[in-house]
């Protein structure tokens, strides 16, 4: 096994990023940090570094404890890293958790299933709702009066 092996065949391995591509894009933008030094994807880590990866909203510190090039099944992660993130990063995770998309901007993306509904019986009102004047329930044979003549097209005379 060796003693080292470059961040970005790291993060892959440890199913910390789903793909090496995305590991080394984020290498490239600054946001994996190993002992607190911004790197480079061909820099190397060795069992005992710190490695710090920026996922906003949170920031994970992990301990490297063993090296490997090769994708881990999931049961195996927790020989080659201990995430070692302080309780404050985990707790704003769980705060995004439960705000959830309170904070979405009006008019972006798919509406929610309450504005589905409320968006439903604003248009049913809209069109619907004071029947535009029209009363559907009269009885239009008030309108004729008792003294003028009916006609009747079906019979012959």
């Amino acid at each position: 096994m060796k003693s080292e092996v470059r961040i970005d065949k790291w993060l892959w391995a440890t199913r910390i990023y789903k793909t090496r591509t995305i590991a080394t894009e984020a290498v490239k933008k600054g946001r994996i940090t190993v002992n607190d030094v911004t790197v480079k994807p061909s820099r190397t880590v060795k069992p005992g570094d710190i490695v710090k990866v920026r996922k906003p909203p949170v920031t994970y510190w992990f301990e490297v404890l063993a090296v490997t090039e090769n994708r881990l099944g999931a049961k195996l992660v927790p020989e080659y890293l201990k995430n070692i993130t302080p309780a404050s990063e985990l707790e704003l995770l769980e705060v995004v958790k439960i705000s959830g998309f309170v904070n979405r901007r009006k008019g972006l993306g798919r509406p929610t299933k309450r504005e589905g509904r409320e968006l439903s019986k604003f248009t049913e009102e809209a069109y619907f709702g004071d029947n535009m004047g029209w009363d559907f329930e009269d009885d239009f044979d008030d309108d004729l009066d008792d003294d003028s003549p009916i006609i009747d097209f079906d019979s012959d005379n």
